[in-house]
């Protein structure tokens, strides 16, 4: 017996009330934006520059062990990995511990790295740094604008994409899609104030290619249905469309929720950041396929039949062969 989430023939009326998810999702927008530009988002030290030390010991590297070391020092942000690399010795175990700049200082002063150094001694004793680096405001400048240069080259790639493959209307929607999630992502940071650094980033550009990919399956199917259902109706095709890969959109999303709730429930705080990111990505990527892309294309209409150049643009049907 194969296991369904969703019976094999639906018939779910996406656009009843098509114009009230719209109005949701843009109310969510404006919240988010004036979220971020209010409360601004808590940059990490990627963002806001900080000191990076290489630690060296003989013994094993306990990240929870060396946090708790380092939390009474009130360092403010710590980010504390293990370094793996085939030319260690057996005895030589290494952890990258990352520190946000201090108030006031673009690098932590000499007695701090001291300080920290004591800390650990406790935990790892023998504990050295071989490097201490440091990595100032103007450094961190440029990672936030190559970090915005490359959602925005992303984005603009997908428009293209869609654009070729479809028509400019089912990009626009696509589009419009994407930039959806990533603000409303963006927001929901801003609002509880979690750390943002590169690691969302990376999570924003992934957000971006599973939504294109349940927003591409959803598009392939309409423009098959446009071609087979000439006389339907644009909102009877899309919600047929709809239907029809719903299975395999709830499919996916459910399996892919399945793995990132475990990752955030036992994955630990390196990444929990990134998965918080990924699964709000999940759904409200989900839900801007069926309702935010969709809809747009609803609005702006579409030509149906692609053997022949279109005689009329937006939501017209006239000149269509029966």
């Amino acid at each position: 017996m194969r296991l369904r989430l969703v019976r094999k023939h639906t018939t779910v009326d996406f656009f009843k009330s098509w114009k009230i998810w719209i109005g949701i999702s843009a109310v969510l927008v404006v919240l988010s934006i004036v979220s971020t530009l209010t409360m601004g988002l808590n940059f990490g030290i990627d963002f806001k520059g900080g000191t990076t030390i290489r630690a060296e010991s003989s013994t094993a590297v306990d990240i929870a062990d060396y946090r708790a070391a380092l939390e009474p020092l009130g360092l403010g942000d710590i980010s504390i990995a293990e370094v793996f690399d085939p030319s260690f010795r057996d005895d030589q175990y290494v952890a990258q511990i990352r520190i946000q700049a201090q108030e006031g200082q673009e690098s932590i002063a000499s007695d701090i790295v001291l300080r920290v150094e004591a800390a650990l001694q406790g935990v790892a004793p023998g504990i050295s740094f071989p490097s201490v680096e440091s990595v100032g405001p103007k450094v961190s400048g440029e990672l936030i604008q190559s970090a915005a240069l490359a959602v925005v080259i992303a984005i603009t790639v997908v428009l293209i994409y869609i654009w070729l493959r479809f028509e400019w209307q089912f990009a626009i929607g696509a589009v419009g899609a994407l930039v959806h999630d990533i603000i409303l992502t963006i927001g929901v940071f801003s609002a509880l104030q979690i750390k943002f650094d590169l690691a969302i980033i990376a999570a924003l550009l992934t957000i971006v290619g599973y939504s294109l990919n349940d927003t591409v399956v959803v598009f392939d199917r309409v423009r098959e249905n446009l071609r087979r259902y000439k006389k339907k109706d644009l909102t009877e095709v899309l919600n047929l469309s709809i239907n029809e890969t719903l299975s395999r959109t709830v499919m996916t999303s459910v399996t892919t929720l399945l793995a990132l709730v475990s990752l955030f429930i036992l994955g630990g705080d390196v990444i929990r950041g990134f998965v918080f990111a990924m699964i709000w990505g999940v759904l409200v990527g989900t839900y801007s396929s069926v309702f935010v892309a969709s809809s747009t294309l609803l609005r702006l209409g579409v030509k149906r039949d692609w053997s022949k150049p279109s005689n009329t643009d937006g939501n017209q049907f006239a000149n269509i062969d029966a």
